[in-house]
């Protein structure tokens, strides 16, 4: 166990097209949430601090429970190979379009459109595990329904399912900050 990501499982999480995101709120009634993610938007920007570019999806817990929390851990399994399993547990920050070091950071991922955000994550815990219970699975391609859904909605379209899905999770924690002075704006104006 340490708290650094090593040459070798750096080389390792980089071989994975596919990884898991878990996140959850701090009440106890609140859902835990276990996300895929894909497309080669991780990246390993030191060896204790990794980002992966999130996009526009259905919800929006993962942003909801690391504003709130910071607390996620990111699960990369090796379904070709040999076995292995790697955790990375650490405090998470959101970073959106608008950030000071979003557009940095945005030039480490490929231009997938829909990007909503950058979740960079700060290491506290490594773990690696035999993994012999994952089948193998051989990798076909990348799915292109999500870039393809995101290039026909457009950014003003993109903008319009953002504010409409993706402003709080499904227990109610606010979610994409972007839109917080939208809402505040037509709330004042319904007054």
């Amino acid at each position: 166990m340490t708290a650094r990501i090593t040459d070798e499982i750096e080389q390792f999480i980089l071989q994975q097209h596919v990884f898991f995101v878990a996140t959850a709120p701090l009440g106890s009634e609140g859902h835990v949430n276990l996300s895929p993610k894909g497309l080669d938007s991780l990246r390993v920007l030191d060896p204790q601090t990794v980002a992966y570019l999130d996009l526009t999806g259905s919800g929006v817990e993962t942003i909801a429970h690391v504003r709130e929390n910071g607390r996620i851990t990111l699960m990369f399994c090796a379904f070709e190979g040999d076995p292995k399993i790697v955790r990375l547990y650490g405090r998470g920050e959101v970073l959106e379009p608008g950030d000071p070091e979003f557009s940095s950071l945005r030039e480490r991922f490929p231009q997938l459109p829909g990007a909503r955000a950058i979740i960079r994550v700060r290491i506290e815990r490594v773990s690696q595990s035999c993994g012999y219970g994952v089948p193998l699975y051989r990798f076909v391609g990348e799915r292109r329904e999500l870039i393809d859904w995101a290039e026909r909605k457009g950014s003003d379209g993109l903008r319009d399912y953002q504010c409409r899905h993706n402003r709080h999770s499904i227990d109610g924690l606010p979610g994409l900050r972007t839109f917080e002075s939208q809402a505040q704006l037509s709330f004042e104006r319904q007054r």
